[in-house]
């Protein structure tokens, strides 16, 4: 047998096997041109799409919230949608139907999946982004959340990053900022000083109200804007105890410690100009077993007694 000869005749079968597929693909090409032009056109049609998407969600989310990230991120995520679409309908024009299904349910079982796995990332996330357009603080905004307080520093798709006046930062995920109640101490640009404090039983009322509120009145930096107000709230146990409260401007920390400490030397002072005194708490001792006995009853009773005993032991000797 002639292994040339059979190698030449299976080189033969070959090519003519490779060309009868190139032709058959050359055709099919061919006759699937306009599917492909149109399919192509279809791409353009939507990248351009994506485009003007893109641009006008950043015009509007611009008007919305300042974080660029978030900006950024809802951006891509549209322009990727639109051109998804695109995909799909130019896979239909090509008449792949079968591709197009099994991407669809590729993504969804991938969707699902991704779903469960991260779902607390995905929760943070998407509180994230409601926060953001919400917008319920900013950044320098002093806020306090889950009995944390501090300077908001950085909002991101996953934390709410915080500075305690310690100087510690804190990262809380944005979900549980989202869930929970938020105070936001300087939303409005003013914070009220509440400041308690007591005077004597013996003192005049009506003269220490007036002494504190004129000693309020005489700072710099409380809100004159607003009234000061003062309460007498209770019947102490060495003391009638009061409470004044007035309003500063408040955008950092020090707006409100240092007014507070002021108001606290302002009132002392005027106080003891005019001899209102500022009582120290008191405390009264009982003796005896049923309370009530003062401690000189009481040592004159245990001198009586000792007495007693000596003159009674004095007695028997005799």
């Amino acid at each position: 047998m002639d292994i040339s000869r059979i190698f030449d005749d299976f080189r033969a079968k070959l090519n003519e096997e490779v060309m009868s597929k190139l032709e058959s693909w050359l055709d099919t090409l061919i006759s699937m041109l306009p599917e492909m032009v149109m399919a192509l056109l279809v791409l353009v049609i939507f990248f351009v799409i994506g485009k003007l998407v893109r641009k006008t969600l950043h015009k509007l989310l611009s008007k919305a919230t300042v974080n660029k990230t978030v900006i950024d991120l809802l951006e891509t995520v549209a322009g990727i949608v639109v051109i998804g679409i695109g995909i799909f309908i130019a896979l239909g024009v090509l008449n792949l139907d079968g591709a197009v299904t099994s991407l669809l349910a590729g993504a969804g079982i991938v969707g699902l999946a991704l779903g469960f796995a991260f779902q607390d990332i995905a929760s943070n996330f998407i509180s994230g982004i409601i926060l953001t357009i919400r917008h319920p603080f900013g950044i320098g905004d002093i806020i306090e959340t889950n009995d944390i307080y501090g300077t908001v520093q950085k909002l991101n798709l996953r934390n709410t990053i915080l500075q305690t006046p310690q100087g510690q930062t804190i990262y809380i995920p944005n979900k549980i900022v989202f869930e929970n109640p938020l105070t936001n101490y300087t939303g409005n640009g003013q914070r009220r000083i509440d400041l308690a404090c007591g005077i004597s039983y013996g003192d005049d009322l009506k003269k220490a109200r007036s002494l504190a509120i004129e000693a309020i009145e005489e700072l710099e930096g409380y809100n004159s804007d607003r009234e000061i107000l003062f309460f007498y709230e209770e019947f102490g146990g060495s003391s009638i105890n009061f409470k004044v409260c007035f309003w500063v401007n408040f955008r950092t920390n020090p707006d409100f410690l240092d007014m507070r400490s002021e108001a606290i030397i302002a009132i002392n002072e005027k106080f003891n100009e005019h001899d209102i005194m500022i009582p120290f708490p008191i405390r009264t001792l009982d003796f005896g077993i049923r309370g009530g006995e003062k401690l000189d009853s009481m040592l004159q009773g245990f001198g009586k007694d000792s007495q007693d005993q000596d003159t009674a032991g004095s007695s028997k000797q005799e």
